[in-house]
């Protein structure tokens, strides 16, 4: 009977230890971050930019299943984030089960996420020229006023109506989009959102501050979410979508792209490879003259 005993109890104590690091691998990725900061600095160490983001309530399991991390440097990962949660105890870490793996770094986008893929690569064009428009800002003379609302537009007509729709009215419609990481992404486009109206308002008063202030904000913001979405979030939904799902995705998109009115498209495309341009003459160090 004794032995019986100790078995139960080393039994009891084993589920315990498995529980007991289960809890936090459900428990918000914020709320673990203000509780135990030195998580945070273990995530940057990994890329993974939990820190900064406005939302936090994706759950540990989650974020590190969306970020599909090597399996050595997972594993190395839960180990060092258990122990800054339980720093005396020995805690045997639960399984974080996945439908498919890819190898990171090595992404091959399917046709529809290609697409997105190839959307962001015009968009960051204008993004990548904002610091030096910043640098330049001019909102009294014609041609910087209208080098302004020519972003605005931009943004308005490709990057929101055209390639945000997308997203927003196709793609996460396959998921549950009361999922954190969803819920992320929606908060970004509220957010870029925001501070393009506060551009066009401040433009209106000839508020320069209010100006500069908002387009490094969405500098920032644009930098980060592509790369999101470009490295963590699209392999992940690639990972969960079938193959028929796919195909309807991609059939979807180009349905989008046939209603979209194209000179519409031309002008966004025109422009932003202006904007490339310019980054090239800055980047070279040249002027339009030389």
């Amino acid at each position: 009977m004794p032995l019986v005993i100790a078995a139960l109890r080393r039994l009891i104590l084993k589920r315990e230890k498995v529980d007991t690091m289960e809890k936090y691998l459900n428990t918000p990725i914020k709320e673990l971050i203000t509780n135990f900061p030195e998580i945070g600095k273990i995530l940057q160490e990994y890329n993974i930019g939990c820190v900064p983001c406005n939302v936090g309530s994706c759950l540990l399991k989650d974020v590190v299943d969306i970020h599909n991390l090597p399996e050595g440097q997972e594993q190395e990962l839960m180990a060092r984030i258990t122990k800054v949660i339980y720093p005396d105890r020995e805690i045997r870490i639960p399984k974080i089960e996945r439908k498919t793996k890819i190898k990171p770094k090595e992404i091959k986008y399917s046709p529809p996420l290609k697409k997105l893929v190839d959307e962001h690569t015009l968009i960051k064009k204008w993004v990548a020229v904002i610091p030096q428009i910043v640098l330049e800002l001019d909102i009294e003379s014609e041609e910087g006023k209208k080098l302004i609302l020519n972003g605005i537009d931009f943004i308005r007509s490709y990057a929101d109506k055209y390639h945000h729709a997308k997203e927003e009215d196709i793609l996460f419609k396959y998921f549950d989009e009361n999922l954190d990481v969803i819920k992320t992404m929606h908060q970004d486009h509220e957010t870029a959102r925001g501070y393009v109206r506060a551009i066009s308002e401040a433009l209106d008063r000839k508020d320069k501050e209010t100006i500069v202030k908002n387009l490094e904000n969405y500098h920032a913001l644009l930098t980060e979410h592509i790369k999101k979405e470009n490295e963590i979030l699209y392999p992940w939904l690639e990972r969960n979508l079938s193959i028929r799902q796919i195909g309807e995705l991609f059939l979807k998109f180009i349905e989008v792209d046939e209603k979209m009115d194209k000179e519409v498209i031309e002008r966004c495309k025109k422009f932003a490879q202006e904007a490339g341009e310019r980054m090239q003459r800055l980047e070279a160090n040249i002027t339009p003259d030389a």
